[in-house]
């Protein structure tokens, strides 16, 4: 006898799932139809699965996207959804993607749509990707709204590589500053206080003040590496609070040279994800408060759920957002066009491309600044450390003259 997995549904449209045993398929098909219901998918239960789970490293955003690219291809060229999806999963370089996606191939065969059925794994699948891809297969243009999400994926990989391409530099100066100043201050410093031991209390106060630092970090080392742990812990702590958030997020867009770039940047990626969202049809309440949760600042995801009340009540988009103060004059017009237009979707594009553009700019003027500064400062501090050293020697020099 073999044990049979099958889907069938009743008279009423109930759908049931069950096993049963029989000596073939056809016996067991029999079966499942003697109980007065009908048969719908019926396959041989194994008691091994069907492939081994291999979990392998993390799903990135790249191999979403280029997942996401081949299914809006193959439902494009025509393929069945849940073949399209099969395929694209099998495709996958990511061990972890492909295993599953065939879970999700399961859950399509048993009569769950292709949303529901990634939107199971929310790590994986985020509500914009399901949310999207649920309004496309309601209103039939499953591959359209597919291609939509891909591209938009696609544009939020290239702003994240470029912005961390512009960040690599600086970040190795800092490092290397902060390197520096650690063997400088534990290593150096130290060996030379005996030998500025000797000269009494006339050695020059920059002298003083550096190796009086350096002793006090050596003898209370271990205690300031627990504050500094401890303050970072503390600090993250704080910052997973909404109150804390809060005050995170206004601080970084109100910082000189940064808050500018990083405003324009999250009104961007809010702009794209609430385009994708209203362009694959996902009513504006919900793909509002995708956005905001999707924007990843803690102010703009209040500010949407106020627009998002003020919508609810009736209020015209581009209003609600004028008044919260958090959204730029310019997504506040283009919107206001696109309400207007009946083509909102093109306008938050339009907005999303421009901010874009001058992130670009900004990013490489904040770090045409931001080079000079950290090597102004760790070479400042260097000859800060030359000259201490120098100054008593130069002094001893002249009281033995």
């Amino acid at each position: 006898m073999t044990t049979f997995q099958y889907v069938a549904f009743e008279d009423s449209g109930r759908r049931l799932k069950g096993t049963v045993e029989a000596a073939d398929l056809d016996a067991a098909t029999a079966a499942i139809a003697a109980k007065g219901v009908h048969v719908l998918d019926i396959k041989e239960s194994r008691t091994q699965p069907d492939a081994p789970v291999k979990r392998g490293r993390a799903v990135s955003k790249t191999d979403l996207a280029l997942f996401t690219r081949r299914l809006a291809d193959l439902a494009t060229a025509g393929f069945p959804l849940d073949r399209a999806l099969k395929v694209a999963g099998e495709h996958s370089d990511n061990p972890l993607l492909t295993t599953i996606t065939a879970e999700a191939v399961k859950d399509v065969h048993a009569g769950l749509p292709i949303s529901e059925a990634l939107g199971k794994h929310p790590k994986l699948f985020p509500p914009v990707f399901t949310m999207t891809l649920r309004a496309g297969e309601a209103s039939g243009q499953f591959p359209t709204v597919a291609r939509r999400l891909a591209d938009f994926q696609q544009i939020e990989i290239r702003r994240r590589s470029q912005l961390i391409a512009a960040l690599v530099y600086p970040t190795i100066l800092a490092m290397s500053a902060v390197l520096v100043i650690a063997i400088m201050m534990l290593f150096v410093v130290p060996r030379l206080s005996g030998v500025f031991s000797g000269l009494g209390d006339d050695l020059p106060l920059s002298t003083v003040l550096l190796l009086r630092t350096s002793d006090f970090i050596m003898k209370n080392g271990v205690m300031l590496i627990v504050a500094l742990v401890g303050s970072v812990l503390l600090y993250r702590g704080w910052v997973a609070t909404l109150p804390g958030a809060l005050w995170r997020d206004k601080t970084v867009l109100k910082l000189p040279l940064i808050g500018k770039v990083a405003s324009k940047a999250v009104v961007s990626r809010y702009a794209r994800v609430l385009g994708t969202l209203v362009y694959g049809g996902v009513p504006i309440l919900e793909a509002l408060r995708i956005a905001g949760a999707a924007s990843g600042n803690r102010l703009f995801e209040v500010s949407s759920v106020q627009v998002q009340n003020d919508v609810r009540e009736g209020r015209r988009l581009a209003d609600a957002m004028r008044d919260t103060g958090a959204f730029s004059s310019i997504i506040v017009q283009m919107v206001a066009v696109g309400e207007e237009t009946g083509d909102l979707p093109m306008m938050l594009a339009q907005v999303s491309d421009t901010l874009d553009f001058e992130v670009d700019n900004g990013m490489q003027k904040l770090t045409t600044v931001v080079e000079p500064l950290i090597v102004l400062t760790m070479g400042s501090f260097v000859g800060f450390v030359v000259l201490s050293i120098l100054l008593p020697v130069y002094e001893a020099q002249n009281l033995v003259k």
